[in-house]
């Protein structure tokens, strides 16, 4: 996964679109993950995989819980993605 920060990523965005096309770009503020620029495939697969998924009401309710945040590489051995 690329990262890049957010005045880079304000600076050039189209190296940062093109990056996000092969992968997942964490965009980062003061060192810390602000946000994530996904390309539309993956989105739309992310946005489907909840959709279809009997948890969705879960992760609602997860995405408006307040807390500590789970590390990318955490996230992404939960998912099964590693």
């Amino acid at each position: 996964m690329a990262s890049m920060t957010v005045s880079a990523a304000r600076q050039n965005l189209p190296e940062a679109v093109d990056k996000a096309q092969a992968e997942p770009v964490v965009l980062e503020r003061y060192g810390r993950a602000a946000a994530v620029l996904v390309s539309p495939e993956h989105y739309a697969r992310l946005v489907a995989a909840l959709e279809d998924s009997e948890d969705a009401e879960a992760f609602d309710a997860a995405m408006n819980e307040e807390g500590p945040n789970i590390p990318w590489e955490q996230a992404k051995a939960d998912l099964g993605w590693e």
